[in-house]
């Protein structure tokens, strides 16, 4: 990036209806995913009892946010309508709403349609998307209307097919392209609250997984905050010879890496131990200033 893009200024502080959210101390973001072929938690959380559970569960260990997610996008998953992907996410929505009315809740979805009815009638505070606005020509127009926080995410194809051989000639350089064009479309759409994830296991081989973990510090470039979901992943699992269940430990180390390569959010099933990794952080930042 040069001078000439002035566009881009420095914004770690987003507006949640009326919370503010600081980004320059890293936050957590918990997992909530109502579906049933998700790669770790397909099918956990599949009735209000056990949605109200984990709800319960993610605030109760700390999460700054709940990720709510009714349309799996691992590799292969299958595919589900707007009604579907509706029902799922209506559930748990209702209960934050009931009983956490303050929460600050993102919504996981590439469909505008979704994210009219989250914010009007649940009150949704950020949009999670994984095309950053490609799947839906109404996205960007959709999120500046309502004036929520948005975090766009880089992927190389289509959950169907992102990971059917993905090749790039200079993978940091073709993530900062992608990023460049969609933020700054973002910003002319009217959208001012933008997060940036580069997008973990979509469209990228183990290799290519920590290539990106290692050289994440380039994305402060942008002066936006970025989200890492590396959790429980298969660049931890399958290098590892284990299971997703498995994985937590792998998880903890490759969160503390990104957190000392720049990461402000970190998306997690697992809360508490994500709150405990960035709490050792700060105190191991705050030393090193001593």
């Amino acid at each position: 990036m040069n001078s000439k893009d002035t566009f881009f200024s420095r914004k770690m502080t987003f507006n949640c209806r009326g919370k503010l959210l600081d980004f320059s101390i890293p936050r957590v973001m918990g997992i909530l995913n109502i579906t049933p072929d998700s790669f770790f938690d397909g099918g956990r959380y599949a009735d209000e009892g056990q949605i109200a559970k984990r709800v319960d569960q993610l605030l109760s260990e700390g999460a700054d946010i709940i990720d709510v997610g009714g349309y799996s996008s691992r590799p292969g998953a299958v595919d589900v309508d707007t009604g579907e992907e509706l029902r799922r996410i209506s559930i748990a929505l209702k209960y934050i709403r009931k009983q956490y009315p303050d929460a600050v809740v993102s919504v996981d979805t590439f469909r505008s349609e979704i994210v009219k009815i989250a914010v009007e009638e649940f009150q949704a505070d950020i949009i999670n998307d994984i095309t950053a606005g490609w799947a839906d020509p109404a996205m960007f127009e959709t999120v500046a209307k309502y004036k929520v926080p948005y975090i766009m995410m880089h992927m190389k194809g289509t959950p169907a097919t992102m990971q059917v051989n993905p090749e790039y000639e200079n993978l940091i350089d073709e993530i900062i392209s992608f990023f460049r064009d969609r933020i700054s479309k973002a910003l002319a759409s009217g959208i001012n609250d933008i997060i940036i994830d580069p997008g973990f296991g979509f469209g990228k081989t183990i290799e290519h997984n920590y290539q990106l973990l290692r050289h994440l510090q380039v994305f402060s470039l942008f002066e936006l905050p970025v989200m890492v979901g590396i959790s429980r992943k298969s660049m931890i699992y399958k290098y590892l010879g284990i299971t997703p269940e498995n994985a937590l430990n792998g998880t903890t180390v490759l969160n503390t890496i990104a957190l000392l390569n720049g990461a402000s959010l970190l998306r997690v099933h697992d809360v508490r131990e994500a709150r405990e990794t960035i709490e050792l952080y700060k105190v191991y930042m705050q030393m090193g200033r001593d």
